[in-house]
């Protein structure tokens, strides 16, 4: 069987969600998603699900999953208690696929170019992402690596706040910023450099540093450890349960083989 690139990016993604905690993982996209939901099964039993809408479930929510093949809900989440139970308490990691990110984590999903008033793009808002940013831990899934995506100087508009030392007020508290990691196409990175820089610490298989260097508008610090690992036989049936209709296959162009080179 020939493993996918969007495998193994799911595989990553729920290598970001590792934990010993009992919190709630939410995985925005049906990549990260699967990851949560990958995670749950496999090396983090102890986090916890919502179905996306109102509930809070035991077992993750296969993509696409209708009427008897949702599980049974476990509790009633709404947003209200949500945001009390494991938002503001820090007690929720979620993966999110904002707009543009700079070196030091700084994300925008709200808009591009021209002026505050009168921006080149509007897009969705900030929408939930400056409560999130200050509130609990954040990783970040990125489909097509670029410096489109991953911009020199900073983000056009501030959606949520990194660890950028020039934007740090004196005696501000910053102490709730937790970036993770972020996965993309060709690479999985952190947050582990000088100030808590972006570094890359895998590359994808047949994938080399120069390739995401180039694909990135700022510079990176090599902390590359190895290759991204594949997953095993056992992912790769959780994977398929998670995601019986195939929605992975549709997030990255073409889909291709996890390792570069690979017919």
């Amino acid at each position: 069987m020939s493993i996918t690139l969007a495998e193994l990016c799911i595989v990553a993604c729920a290598e970001a969600f590792r934990t010993s905690r009992e919190i709630i993982a939410t995985g925005i996209g049906p990549i990260p998603r699967i990851g949560a939901g990958l995670a749950k099964l496999t090396h983090s039993p102890g986090l916890m699900m919502t179905d996306g809408e109102a509930f809070l479930v035991e077992q993750p929510v296969p993509l696409g999953a209708t009427g008897d093949e949702r599980p049974t809900p476990a509790g009633y989440l709404p947003f209200s208690r949500f945001f009390d139970s494991a938002v503001w308490s820090g007690r929720r990691h979620a993966m999110v696929t904002p707009t543009q990110i700079d070196r030091f984590g700084q994300t925008n999903l709200s808009a591009l170019g021209g002026t505050h008033t009168r921006p080149k793009v509007q897009m969705l808002g900030a929408r939930g992402f400056p409560g999130n940013g200050i509130y609990h831990p954040n990783s970040m899934f990125i489909p097509a690596h670029s410096p489109r995506v991953f911009v020199g100087g900073e983000v056009d508009r501030v959606s949520s706040p990194g660890y950028n030392p020039a934007r740090r007020v004196p005696g501000g508290n910053y102490g709730g910023i937790d970036l993770r990691r972020i996965v993309t196409d060709l690479c999985v990175m952190d947050f582990g450099g000088p100030d808590h820089a972006i570094r890359v610490v895998s590359l994808h298989p047949g994938v080399i540093f120069a390739q995401v260097q180039d694909a990135t508008g700022f510079e990176l610090i090599d902390a590359v450890e190895g290759e991204t690992p594949l997953p095993g036989e056992e992912q790769l049936a959780l994977i398929e349960r998670l995601d019986p209709r195939g929605f992975r296959a549709r997030v990255l162009k073409d889909n291709p083989p996890a390792e570069r080179g690979a017919s």
